[in-house]
């Protein structure tokens, strides 16, 4: 099964400065855990302690938001798409 996995510029030491990799499995996160395999300490940086995202990472499948699908479950098929987004925050008020 080939899945087309995003990885965001912080990630990218990871994956030796690739933007795009290629993943497997059926749902999501079989695939994090493939790459973790390929790619050691993705996971950790994806997952907290708990195995749950980390607050400020937001994965997607085809575009859709997995916290609106069936989070970590998610089903995957090949020639899916898994984007991983780092949340944006802060900034400062224009005056």
């Amino acid at each position: 099964m080939s899945i087309r996995v995003r990885i965001p510029t912080p990630l990218r030491s990871l994956t030796g400065g690739q933007a795009d990799v290629t993943g497997d499995g059926a749902s999501v996160v079989a695939c994090i855990e493939q790459l973790e395999s390929a790619y050691p300490g993705i996971g950790r940086r994806i997952f907290d302690d708990s195995g749950e995202v980390r607050r400020f990472v937001n994965l997607f499948v085809n575009g859709e938001d997995i916290r609106f699908l069936q989070g970590l479950e998610t089903a995957l098929k090949p020639g899916d798409e898994l984007s991983i987004v780092p949340a944006m925050a802060g900034g400062a008020r224009r005056a």
